[in-house]
């Protein structure tokens, strides 16, 4: 693999075009690249080319850059992880794309996905994973360009990554002497988005299921907190209110349990990736929140996804 792309990358294709994707590749045709996008829903890409001038594209053959924001929760059931789209998107950019380009993955993936797709790319590509953090309801103050983790299959996939993403990054300047001019030209091929690399891709893989797994955890808390409050006759409302004056803590509201599909899906991907120890915490989470929905629904509660429970 050749490791000089960072400061030669002028097209990126971004692929799927759904409620990540999009402002992805907005963002990325405002920082001044090329910017194609890719989705299996040809309307998607007329949609994205009509409004936003995101050019659609078919073939993957003169590409520097790949952000792949596809779902990954099985198309039957969006409570359950899948990953086979991306294994079908590696051996499509594996037939057609240029040596060197680099595959970002920000798509939420299990344990070991990064290093199958780059096996499946032929070690022909730089495979980096930069989950992303966007939430849709808060994008001023969690958008495309707020801080994240980024991982690379080896040490030149890494770096290539962190060019694209982050050019002023203090671990590329201290393991790599880049001259002011090189500097510069980077930052101008640079998203310009603060990156915490990790020295394991398959660190980078978990942060994401981790941080769904741990927002999981924190609604069953509250969700348990409420049954306990029911069954002995407190008033939930006020002792959440009194428990929140303490600075370190803070009681979520469950309302109508576990909302969206990223947070079940992504605490079973966490559940998945060990083949020994299960955690047994998470375990418990996932039943309580069936003894809350349970609950509710027995008493005529109407459930609807509610947005303070869903992932960001």
């Amino acid at each position: 693999m050749h490791t000089e792309l960072g400061s030669q990358i002028k097209k990126v294709l971004v692929i799927g075009l759904g409620q990540l994707g999009l402002p992805v590749a907005k963002y990325v045709k405002e920082r001044g690249f090329e910017t194609f996008g890719y989705d299996i829903n040809t309307l998607k890409m007329e949609e994205a080319e009509n409004n936003y001038g995101i050019k659609r594209i078919e073939r993957f053959d003169d590409i520097d850059v790949f952000i792949l924001c596809v779902s990954t929760h099985d198309p039957n059931d969006e409570y359950t992880p899948f990953v086979d789209g991306l294994f079908s998107l590696a051996q499509k950019i594996s037939r057609e794309a240029k040596n060197g380009s680099l595959v970002s993955i920000e798509s939420t993936i299990p344990k070991g996905t990064s290093k199958k797709i780059f096996e499946l790319l032929n070690h022909r590509l730089h495979v980096a994973h930069a989950p992303h953090r966007w939430y849709a309801l808060e994008e001023d103050e969690h958008g495309v360009n707020q801080v994240r983790v980024i991982g690379g299959v080896s040490d030149c996939c890494l770096k290539i990554a962190l060019q694209f993403y982050d050019s002023g990054n203090e671990s590329l300047d201290s393991n790599d002497n880049i001259t002011n001019d090189s500097h510069e030209s980077c930052r101008r091929n640079s998203l310009e988005i603060p990156m915490h690399p990790v020295s394991e891709i398959e660190i980078a893989e978990l942060t994401k299921i981790i941080e769904n797994a741990d927002r999981y955890m924190q609604i069953a808390f509250s969700e348990d907190l409420y049954l306990y409050c029911q069954a002995n006759n407190v008033n939930f409302g006020e002792l959440r209110d009194a428990l929140n004056t303490k600075w370190n803590v803070n009681i979520l509201e469950p309302r109508d349990g576990v909302g969206g599909h990223c947070l079940p899906k992504d605490t079973k991907m966490f559940l998945q990736s060990s083949k020994s120890i299960k955690s047994k915490i998470l375990m418990a989470a996932l039943e309580v929140d069936e003894d809350y929905r349970r609950f509710r629904e027995m008493r005529g509660y109407r459930l609807v996804p509610s947005a303070i429970n869903s992932h960001k």
